[in-house]
């Protein structure tokens, strides 16, 4: 055979965009802070290669299997106010134009979240999926890896050929859902299987607090699910999605998903009895036991710390832009020492620090800007010991190889406390929030986060205990405080606990 006659490597299209949309902010995620995140072309495979991120997995996948990758663009824009629609149009117009433009394409991966919103859209994913197949057409597969918090109903995922989702928070799996729909493509391409879907909601919601797969009776359910796909003889996937709560939209909560080889009824029948199982669970999903006030988590953090028991790690869960300084302002009030406050969010109060040189002493009002539930700006006072852009590969089980960029960041020290302010918003999630400004976990008694589940891989293990904090921010443990007005409450627990007709 003359090398003409070679068939050529399968060429497969690599594009992600994912944003979890809290549609009760105001303030949109614009299209100036993508552009600060994004990763396009041959750069995004090499910024992402062996990333803990959902195309890490599927550049990894295509890269063992010898096939030719049509890099787009990688945008991971974080939990925020919606995408603008300006941000949504110049990427997914941007991606249809060049799979237009593209040549002949054997399939197409899609690394999306499911809780995209934008000012004119309730179900952006699915809008961006519909379109990548009027583009494709109905003969090219098309893979799409989730967040295990997406917003789904069958019209979400109809457009793909089949779509699997995180099985853990924290999201410690998100390079391994990159490689399970890769698998399922090249199988496909290879005619080994023929994947049909099916997708069931039972009709529940629960904060994001109470969504961390390690907390029972969620644990073993999504641990059955994966046994049950690993116990198949055929080819069977099984996804839980737990939804994000604090999307308003129709198909918001949790969902069931199962990508099996050419068997739909028995795709159906399991989704539907996995579905019956957590609506059965419904009230053993919310642990409010675990949630304190400020007054009181505050209380138990200093008596933990007062029997040795250290680091405490204070969480404001509730702040869902990273900016939310009821916390902040207690401790301060309170009088706590030995006690880290990472990745406050606030370019201003940044922008402000930086005409200072390190090592003044400064005055900043900080935080609580996003909205009036944020909690008001705090004077804080203290000597500046950091100033300057700051980026870094993160080392820490959830983020692992990711590139973070916080912007311009400013380290405030009071004495009392370390407060470090972001000009572009981050989740601290390891210790690499202290340790890349110089820091240790050991230097402090206490740790102020902003997560909600994704922490726990680190700092479980790391800290003395962990105290979940509720306060009145846009992301209460009560989803009943919440003005929705796309959510069908019929059915839909917390709002009804009775069974569906």
């Amino acid at each position: 055979m003359s090398l003409s006659d070679a068939p050529r490597p399968l060429r497969i299209a690599l594009a992600g965009f994912i944003q979890e949309s809290v549609t009760f902010i105001e303030e949109l995620t614009s299209l100036a802070h993508c552009r600060a995140v994004e990763q396009v072309g041959a750069a995004m495979v090499q910024a992402m290669r062996g990333t803990n991120t959902g195309i890490g997995g599927m550049i990894d996948t295509c890269e063992r299997e010898r096939a030719e990758i049509v890099p787009f663009f990688y945008a991971s824009c974080g939990a925020a106010g919606p995408i603008s629609d300006e941000a949504y149009d110049y990427y997914i117009d941007g991606l249809i134009a060049g799979l237009k433009a593209a040549g002949p394409l054997d399939g197409v991966l899609l690394d999306l979240h499911g809780a995209m919103v934008t000012p004119g859209r309730l179900d952006a994913d699915r809008e961006t999926i519909e379109r990548v197949r009027a583009v494709v057409g109905n003969d090219v597969p098309i893979m799409v890896a989730l967040d295990y918090h997406a917003n789904l109903d069958a019209g979400s995922i109809a457009a793909a050929t089949a779509a699997f989702g995180y099985h853990f928070s924290p999201h410690t799996d998100m390079g391994r859902t990159g490689e399970r729909a890769a698998d399922c493509l090249f199988r496909t391409l290879r005619g080994e299987i023929e994947p049909v879907c099916a997708l069931r909601k039972p009709g529940v919601m629960v904060p994001s607090i109470f969504s961390a797969t390690g907390l029972e009776p969620l644990k073993s359910l999504v641990l059955a699910s994966i046994e049950v796909a690993q116990a198949s003889p055929r080819y069977l996937d099984v996804s839980i999605f737990a939804g994000f709560s604090y999307a308003d939209v129709p198909n918001c909560g949790f969902s069931v998903l199962v990508v099996m080889d050419g068997d739909r009824s028995a795709a159906e029948r399991i989704a539907e009895d996995f579905s019956d199982r957590i609506r059965a669970q419904r009230e053993a999903l919310s642990h409010r036991e675990l949630v304190y006030s400020v007054e009181q988590g505050l209380r138990q953090a200093r008596a933990r710390v007062a029997e040795g028991k250290r680091p405490v790690v204070l969480l404001e869960h509730a702040d869902r832009m990273n900016d939310s300084t009821y916390l902040l302002r207690a401790a301060l009030e309170a009088g706590l020492e030995r006690v880290a406050v990472p990745y406050l969010w606030d370019p201003a109060a940044v922008a402000e620090a930086l005409r200072h040189p390190v090592g003044e002493q400064v005055v900043l009002n900080v935080g609580g800007h996003s909205s009036a539930r944020a909690g008001g700006p705090v004077t804080l006072r203290g000597k500046l010991v950091h100033a300057g852009p700051l980026s870094y590969r993160a080392t820490g089980p959830y983020y692992t190889g990711r590139t973070v960029q916080l912007g311009d960041v400013a380290v405030i020290d009071t004495g009392k406390l370390l407060v470090s302010l972001t000009s572009l918003p981050s989740t601290a999630v390891d210790d690499d929030c202290l340790t890349r400004i110089g820091r240790s976990l050991d230097d402090f008694d206490y740790v102020v986060l902003r997560s909600k589940t994704h922490f726990r891989a680190f700092f479980e293990p790391a800290s003395a205990a962990i105290l979940i904090v509720d306060t009145p921010d846009w992301g209460p443990a009560d989803l009943t405080l919440l003005p929705y007005r796309h959510v069908p409450r019929a059915h839909t627990y917390p709002f009804d606990a009775t069974e569906p007709a």
